[in-house]
């Protein structure tokens, strides 16, 4: 019989008298990655944050190897060989990697000096490891997202540790650092590692875990082989219900042949942006491909005024816009959904109505003073629309899942009326119940009439939204692509690997 290295039992939490845990169980084999799933509320994180020590059970038994232990604090499960690598990055911007990776343990000199040239050997060993190119000594605040993601992944196992929690790992990943991850996975396998897998991609979970276990409102659903259940299988178990529609394409009307809404000609950033033109027009999902530092995010962040231009034009219903910050962007009509939603596109520690307002302050005041009763108002209607599940519209931001947060953004640039939005991984790290939302959402607002550009990572979600993809590779426009020519998903990546 398979060893268990980790097994919780009736595991129960409440917060203000709402059970969000109710009797839980859940259990990881030695050497097993197991996919831990559910949609948005179902208990996923409450559960690992138990296990971390951030939040206290109200009831309930945890056992390491057999042994019951008590998990009160962080510390107890870095005593009990625990690590996290949070979605939420958790590293500090202005210090280096080496810095970032072996904080508060730091090696020390024989006089008590911090052994600075130790940390950085240490941290080239863990990069080597791990098949990443990157330098010890650069600032994290320096590097794209997804190195982000590679140096959370070394400080967690720069750590003594047996039990290794994923949480969306790969979501800032290009697709040759996801599978260098899958194969260090395998390694940490091997090795007898026990690995809790947290993702929303689905292929993810049939391609690396060994079982999965699927949590639904708080309450434990079931868990299974992966090579014994199907995709349908876990997105019915997961959701309640078939989503695979929101994932069909059907071509859209829209006119080709007016005004374009929104117009780049001849774009460029230093080496970031080079030359980039396209138009789209009302009613359009235009998408966006390409690996990571191929310039997509750039792209976006040009032409909303975050980063400068060196030269283009950014035309907007025929009428030539200066744009040198978003609040020029924002004035003239634009949208950003960023790709970090939690550094950029909430205050966290605002309510869900002050985050809604936020870009619409002028809107709804009554002289110098908020118009309470219309602030309310226009909150109530777009929590209703895009099914923000929160208690009400004073409910902290950051209390509520990813799903929800991203729904919180896109309602406060819908409120702004937009002409067009810019959608920069608009689905990222979010449950499959609520990417179809919002997917369905994004459909919906196209139909509408407005322009819409997205980028996203997930070839099956650019796919099922666009009518046409452009493809880029460092900084330029490599090639346009109809929707309707193709034919596979495979056809769009051996487009997007071609450059």
């Amino acid at each position: 019989m398979e060893q268990l290295m980790l097994e919780m039992k009736n595991m129960t939490k409440a917060f203000n008298g709402i059970t969000v845990l109710d009797s839980v169980n859940f259990s990881v084999k030695k050497g097993e990655v197991h996919a831990l799933m559910g949609g948005n509320g179902a208990g996923k994180s409450t559960l690992m944050k138990i296990l971390t020590g951030v939040y206290t059970k109200d009831s309930g038994d945890i056992f390491i190897e057999g042994k019951k232990v008590e998990i009160n604090n962080p510390e107890d499960a870095r005593k009990n060989y625990i690590s996290m690598i949070f979605q939420e990055f958790s590293l500090i911007p202005t210090l280096t990697v080496a810095q970032n990776i072996f904080l508060t343990r730091e090696s020390k000199t024989p006089l008590g000096l911090l052994n600075d040239k130790e940390c950085i050997s240490k941290t080239e060993e863990l990069l080597k490891e791990l098949g990443v190119d990157m330098n010890p000594n650069d600032l994290v605040e320096n590097l794209g997202v997804g190195y982000w993601q590679m140096t959370e992944i070394a400080k967690a196992l720069s750590q003594e540790t047996k039990i290794l929690i994923m949480d969306e790992p790969t979501s800032s990943l290009t697709k040759k650092e996801t599978e260098v991850l899958f194969s260090f996975i395998e390694q940490l396998k091997s090795k007898g590692f026990s690995i809790i897998y947290i993702s929303h991609r689905m292929e993810e979970i049939f391609e690396i875990c060994d079982r999965i276990t699927i949590l639904r409102d708080g309450k434990y659903v079931t868990t299974e082989k992966c090579s014994e259940t199907s995709l349908e299988t876990v997105i019915q178990q997961i959701v309640g219900a078939a989503m695979d529609k929101a994932f069909e394409w059907q071509e859209r009307p829209y006119s080709k042949t007016g005004t374009p809404v929104l117009e780049v000609r001849h774009l460029s950033s230093g080496t970031k942006l080079q030359n980039i033109n396209f138009k789209i027009y009302a009613g359009e999902i235009l998408g966006i491909a390409g690996l990571m530092g191929s310039g997509r995010s750039e792209l976006v962040r040009a032409i909303f005024g975050i980063d400068s231009k060196d030269s283009g034009e950014i035309i907007l219903n025929n009428k030539k816009q200066n744009i040198k910050n978003p609040t020029d962007a924002v004035n003239a009509g634009l949208a950003l959904i960023p790709e970090d939603r939690r550094m950029q596109g909430l205050i966290l520690d605002h309510s869900v109505k002050e985050n809604i307002i936020l870009p619409i302050l002028s809107k709804v005041k009554k002289g110098q003073l908020i118009n309470e009763a219309k602030a309310n108002a226009t909150a109530k209607t777009l929590v209703e629309k895009l099914n923000i599940k929160t208690d009400d519209i004073y409910k902290t931001a950051k209390l509520l899942s990813g799903g929800n947060q991203q729904k919180i953004v896109l309602a406060k640039w819908l409120a702004n009326e937009p002409a067009v939005l810019l959608m920069d991984e608009p689905t990222i790290g979010v449950d499959i119940g609520a990417k179809t939302e919002i997917m369905e959402v994004i459909r919906e607002l196209a139909d509408n009439g407005k322009a819409i550009l997205v980028i996203s990572s997930e070839l099956p979600e650019l796919l099922a939204l666009s009518d046409r993809v452009l493809i880029m590779h460092e900084g330029k426009i490599m090639k346009e692509l109809k929707r309707k020519e193709i034919k596979t998903e495979e056809e769009l990546e051996h487009a997007i690997q071609g450059y």
